[in-house]
């Protein structure tokens, strides 16, 4: 794109445009913005236009704004992102003299779009910084040094964001090489004028403050500080630079200064406040960050900074505002408490005066705790019950507790037992007045509890659990008002789910319609948490395994509390509420369905269904709706199939108005529930059936990588159903074709292996003999062009379900037929040396029980010239039979937890309750050794003496034993 005057208007009238409120006018404008973008020297254009200061600064920051994005998407060469169209990249004459501009620029612009600038600059920066831009580090530190001859703030801060986001990369970066080499480049020219800078805003900080300076000064030199704090952070994460430990008297000094030095003329106003809250959360991070990597180097400062941070809490309020410097604070603390420095909180008196001057006004409930608990749900939740990664000052006053009982439990536990008695003593004096009392009881209960290592039990040495759960919670659980309190409801409800294992069945289980009466609550909070007690409740199991409750518990309430759930979904904001519909999917998993609730069931989640297929936009309650369809389906239609009808009714219009709109969230869940009803209903299939059949073979149904899984599972549900059907009608081609194209990518080869499987499972020899040289082409034209450990296996897999299905004759006639000698090829290349590799209950002993055969059935393998391969195949069988069977056994995978940061991604999501059954296609074989052991000793008596000498040369000494336990176990000899 050539840089004139009428780019310039032109580019000025489309960003114009953009910031029209017309829908017309603005979307002309992006599309004409998107067609020019792929054109030659187009980013370099805009950032021109937003270099002229004759423009509009609205139409430049538009620019700006567009530039950024520009580069984001078009700096990297396509192959480094993972997702979106390919774009055009920029090309490299074009990315230098962006270089070349952006700095300057983004240092003489107004605030607004210095600041796009410099994330524009921080994305080039990102790939290039510092090995395929060299200039920048020193331009970025001769234009600092310039600044700060004249005391030009706003430039300085400019400059030390721009240093501080290219940087923030040494704190989440794994620690290589490479990134050692960059960091000591960075520090070797940066460590020095950053303590420079720093210095120099602390001096001038004291100075401003001592002559009563301007508070706008005084905001942009406490800016400047935090900034270097936070590229202090970033240089100092991976370990401690030589640079810094000579210096760090320096540091450390002023970072003491902020914690312990009042600013009135800034801590007056809230904006002014948060900067040097900003700063001392920002010390307060980089002295934990020694407290943790540097202990030895910095604990000649710990005592005093220690002082300092606990001081410093004692004076911050609980405004919300306040929050970032409470945190970090506290953290720092809870540091010091698990490090070897930890006997400064032994002394007399100290850990109680921790509990009542920092924990308990921490852990109190605060107004904007009870507005959230209103306003915003989801979000309470998901700090209050689900430990989101955001730190709540309630949370981390509980953490610096369980820092400090790592060394002084004895003494935290009693501490917090008296705290909990004195709330607990002062809401019963006046319950109405004080009930934040009892929250903060249950709160540290809860909160203090332990877990135990690979269990979801947890206990607690602050209360009696039994009699806690009596005293406290029981009144709030048979309060006959579920609206009143309901912040203390929800910590009551919550107690109740933390401690259920620890609850006995005949104490927990008389409060369910109580829990049940709470899914009424109007608070979205406590049916919320009422819905997940209920749900969590179902999952306890005992010793064994065993289910603690069962459908006989829950038949007696099963209908009031199925109303209630549906019921539940009317109150506002909890229309797509995820724990609703999960405890709907855990009860209908649970109990025995009846056709009375089965009806309303499947009629309220296909209203539901209707509704969300509208706007998707709750990931995790859309698959826990799907989940609850599938589980019900399944359940119901399984005791009783003459519902199948009825359910094909109310489901497949919801389906087909995934498949008509193409609702693309919804789809792999439209086909697996698809699969599910076509394997509940009796062959002949419906039309509505065999027409989603025929869309199924087109190629467009496969492009989204998202489908496959799905669709897979789709066609073998109809291969599995009507087999002979898709065969007369000749369209066993096309899904050879579906086949082809899956197995030849690394991608979908597992999935292109599920279809051929069921192919070989569901349709006779006859049928399928003329396809199979063609299956044996394109497997072996894969093997040679890109063997991977899946695919051999699945190879293996499939060649064993062949080999049982219709006999070794036919595999190795086939395979030869192919190639002549090349089952011996196979054997020995891909058979033999990964037989071992097999796990699995059904595969292991498919693959044996078809080794076994193959050696003993076989003309070919039974042949004299093919001894070696014989005896190796039968020493890879012994070595697969002989593993432990934790080793080869898969686990039955349970019902996973949808994760809260779940979204609508290009991963395919399964739905567990519509799962494939996996069939034993050997069901009359019931232990492979016998199988193995019988049928040696059966071609040993043909061929006496043959055998054993055959064993000694061919099979490893510990198979040799194994195999001798193996006939002496079953008394069949080899002779």
């Amino acid at each position: 794109m050539e840089w004139n005057q009428e780019t310039l208007q032109h580019l000025s009238q489309c960003f114009l445009h953009t910031l029209s409120p017309s829908p017309e006018p603005r979307r002309a404008a992006e599309r004409s913005l998107a067609e020019m973008a792929d054109r030659p020297n187009y980013g370099l254009a805009v950032l021109r236009l937003v270099a002229e200061q004759t423009i509009d600064e609205q139409i430049r920051h538009a620019a700006a704004v567009n530039f950024k994005n520009h580069l984001r998407f078009r700096w990297a060469p396509a192959s480094d992102r993972n997702s979106g169209p390919t774009l055009a990249p920029i090309l490299d004459a074009e990315k230098d003299q962006i270089k070349s501009l952006i700095v300057g620029l983004m240092l003489t612009s107004t605030p607004r779009i210095q600041s796009q600038l410099s994330e524009a600059l921080v994305v080039v920066g990102n790939h290039d910084f510092p090995k395929h831009w060299p200039t920048l580090l020193p331009e970025l530190i001769a234009n600092l040094k310039d600044a700060a001859q004249s005391n030009n703030y706003v430039s300085i801060n400019g400059i030390l964001g721009t240093a501080n986001s290219i940087f923030k990369k040494f704190r989440y970066q794994f620690k290589t090489n490479d990134l050692l080499l960059d960091l000591k480049y960075c520090l070797d020219n940066f460590a020095a004028p950053l303590l420079e800078i720093f210095l120099k805003t602390a001096a001038l900080i004291d100075s401003t403050v001592s002559s009563g300076g301007p508070v706008a000064t005084l905001k942009l030199l406490f800016e400047s500080q935090r900034l270097c704090c936070r590229i202090f952070y970033s240089l100092n994460f991976q370990e401690l630079p030589e640079f810094f430990e000579d210096h760090m008297r320096e540091w450390m000094t002023e970072f003491k200064k902020y914690l312990t030095t009042n600013y009135p003329a800034l801590e007056s106003t809230s904006d002014g406040l948060g900067l040097v809250d900003g700063l001392r959360a920002a010390v307060c991070e980089n002295i934990s960050l020694y407290m943790k990597m540097n202990e030895e180097e910095f604990q000649g400062y710990l005592n005093d900074f220690a002082l300092a941070v606990w001081t410093l809490l004692g004076n911050v309020s609980q405004s919300s505002s306040r929050d970032s410097l409470a945190v970090t604070a506290i953290k720092f603390l809870t540091n010091v408490s698990t490090s070897v420095h930890h006997t400064l909180f032994a002394g007399e008196g100290v850990i109680p005066q921790i509990c009542q001057n920092i924990v308990i006004p921490n852990v109190r409930l605060r107004d904007e705790d009870e507005e959230l608990f209103e306003m915003n749900y989801v979000e309470f939740i998901r700090r209050d019950m689900e430990g989101s990664d955001v730190d709540t000052r309630r949370r981390i006053a509980c953490e610096l507790l369980k820092g400090i009982a790592t060394h002084y439990r004895q003494h935290v536990m009693e501490t917090v037992s008296v705290q909990i008695q004195n709330l607990l003593t002062s809401f019963a004096a006046n319950p109405v007045a004080n009930w934040k009392d009892k929250d903060c009881a249950i709160y540290l209960v809860v909160s203090l509890a332990t877990k135990k290592a690979g269990s979801t039990s947890i206990s607690t040495d602050l209360v009696d659990v039994q009699s806690f759960f009596t005293s406290v919670i029981v009144p709030e659980l048979q309060s006959p008002d579920v609206n009143a309190f309901p912040m203390l409801k929800a910590g009551a409800l919550k107690f109740f789910t933390m401690f259920r294992i620890q609850i006995p069945k005949i104490h927990a289980f008389q409060f369910f319609p109580d829990l049940v009466r709470f899914l009424g609550a109007e608070s979205n909070v406590v049916h919320s948490y009422a819905a997940s007690c209920i749900e969590k409740l179902l999952q306890v199991k005992d010793e064994g395994g065993k289910s603690r409750y069962n459908s006989a518990d829950i038949t007696p309430y099963l209908s009031v509390l199925m109303t209630s759930l549906f019921n539940a979904f009317k109150f506002p904001e909890s229309e797509e509420n995820q724990y609703i519909m999960k405890c709907i999917m855990r009860v209908l998993g649970v109990t025995e369905i009846s056709n009375e609730v089965a009806a309303p069931c499947i009629s309220g989640l296909t209203s539901i269904l209707n509704e969300v297929c509208k706007n998707p936009k709750s990931p995790i309650f859309n698959h826990y709706l799907f989940e609850s369809v599938a589980v019900l389906v399944r359940r119901a239609c399984q005791r009783d199939p003459s519902l199948i009808s009825a359910f094909e009714a109310s489901i497949l219009p919801s389906l087909q108005i995934i498949l008509q709109n193409d609702v693309t969230e919804f789809l792999p869940y439209a086909f697996q529930l698809l699969a599910q009803l076509i394997e509940l209903n009796r062959p002949p299939l419906s039309s509505n059936y065999m027409q989603i059949f025929n869309l199924l073979l087109s190629p467009d149904s496969w492009k989204r990588s998202s489908n496959v899984p799905a669709l897979v599972r789709l066609l073998q549900a109809f291969l599995q159903k009507v087999p002979r059907e898709i065969a007369q009608e000749g369209k066993l081609r096309e899904v050879l074709g579906i086949f082809n194209m899956l197995v030849l990518s690394p991608s979908t080869d597992e999935q292109g292996f599920y279809v051929l499987n069921t192919i070989v499972e569901s349709l006779e020899y006859g049928v399928i003999a003329q396809f199979v040289p063609h299956i044996w082409g394109v497997l072996f034209t894969r093997l040679q062009n890109k063997r991977t450990v899946k695919f051999v296996k699945s190879l293996l897999i499939f060649m064993s379900l062949f080999l049982v299905k219709h006999g070794p004759e036919n595999l190795v006639n086939t395979m030869n037929a192919v190639q002549s000698g090349i089952i011996l090829v196979i054997l020995e290349q891909i058979w033999i040396p990964n037989l071992k590799l097999i796990t699995g209950a059904i595969e292991w002993k498919l693959t044996a029980v078809a080794s076994t055969r193959l050696i003993c059935e076989s003309p070919v393998l039974l042949d004299a010239a093919a001894v070696r391969h014989w005896g190796k195949m039968l020493d890879s069988i012994v070595t697969l039979l002989s593993r432990p069977e934790e080793e080869r056994v898969e686990e039955e995978p349970e019902m996973p937890d949808i994760t809260e940061n779940m979204g609508y991604t290009t991963a395919f999501v399964n739905l567990y309750n519509a799962g494939k059954k996996e069939e034993d296609p050997l069901k009359d074989i019931k232990d492979p050794k016998e199988f193995l052991v019988a049928s040696l000793a059966r071609i040993s008596a043909v061929s006496p003496g043959r055998y054993p000498q055959i064993i000694s040369e061919n099979l490893e000494p510990a198979n040799q034993s194994a195999l001798l336990q193996l006939c002496s176990a079953f008394n069949c000899p080899i002779v």
